[in-house]
């Protein structure tokens, strides 16, 4: 990227009708491409008995992924601590990093990711385990800085790499942005998906944050929709044929209340606008698009033109 860092957060949609099987094998497409054109990550979304979703487990994905490409950033846009024990998190994101060494990032979000049906049948009470998420992120930060212990007694998560992976916390709202500055990690605001003031959480995420040794600064990325294409008239016509698309379906499975929606001539102007209003560091971008070669075709001109 020349002027703006940028990352993917792909969802593994099942398209135009498509298997999962292909559905996922798009994924790796959409990574190989992202990485030719300069983007710096790529993460993958976790969810749960959604028909129209095919990533169910983000961890298997960028083991995948990882063998597919050489120097893109790979990470989780995230992984659901509530459901899970934090050593095993801990665990698997570092035996990642050592098996891709600089490449990991661990994305931590705290949603559900799927029905209350679903949820009951990963974990069961989701509404008490989410209630855990700052004991869950301190634990999962003492386990990545090899201080945890429990009962008297030290554990570590094993295998330890040379390079530990980039934590971030995933959110929408001041209360995810207070977690991430507390325990020292990146932080995500999803502004796709999320009609809160940002900028206010942002900046108590900046006003609050707490350097630890897994990250001495606070760092921020804006995680946004965007449609791009040659000309102005040509993207809001996308996005209108997008919208029409989605309302027919009873709603999508990649809700965007925000997109941003440019030509190629003044989509580096409204990303960098964005960029400084909410003091990010960088943008991670979703294409909502109906076809897999329509989203290649809107990340590719990004590229090109930021």
């Amino acid at each position: 990227m020349k002027a703006i860092s940028l990352g993917i957060l792909d969802m593994s949609p099942v398209l135009e009708g498509v298997s999962v099987e292909e559905a996922l094998q798009q994924s790796v497409r959409l990574a190989q491409m992202a990485e030719e054109q300069g983007y710096e990550r790529f993460w993958l979304s976790e969810h749960h008995d959604m028909a129209g979703l095919a990533c169910t487990a983000p961890e298997i994905m960028i083991t995948y992924i990882g063998a597919h490409t050489s120097t893109i950033r790979l990470g989780s846009g995230g992984v659901l601590l509530p459901h899970y024990s934090a050593l095993k998190i801990a665990e698997t994101f570092r035996m990642l990093s050592a098996l891709y060494p600089g490449r990991i990032d661990l994305g931590i979000g705290r949603a559900p990711g799927g029905s209350a049906h679903a949820s009951i049948a990963l974990s069961g009470n989701y509404l008490a385990h989410v209630s855990q998420m700052p004991s869950l992120m301190q634990d999962l930060t003492q386990l990545l800085q090899n201080n945890y212990e429990i009962e008297g007694g030290q554990v570590q998560a094993r295998p330890i790499p040379a390079q530990e992976p980039e934590c971030w916390l995933l959110g929408t709202n001041i209360k995810s942005a207070g977690l991430a500055a507390e325990y020292g990690t990146g932080y995500v605001f999803g502004y796709f998906m999320s009609d809160n003031d940002g900028q206010k959480a942002i900046q108590h995420y900046l006003d609050q944050y707490q350097s630890t040794s897994l990250q001495s600064h606070p760092k921020v990325m804006m995680a946004i929709s965007v449609i791009c294409a040659d000309t102005q008239t040509e993207a809001e016509q996308l996005y209108e044929n997008w919208k029409s698309n989605s309302q027919a379906q009873g709603g999508s499975t990649e809700e965007s209340p925000s997109p941003i929606v440019a030509s190629t001539e003044n989509i580096i102007q409204q990303l960098q606008q964005l960029q400084t209003e909410y003091k990010a560091d960088e943008l991670l971008v979703i294409c909502p698009l109906q076809t897999y070669d329509e989203r290649i075709g809107v990340y590719q001109k990004i590229a090109e033109n930021c």
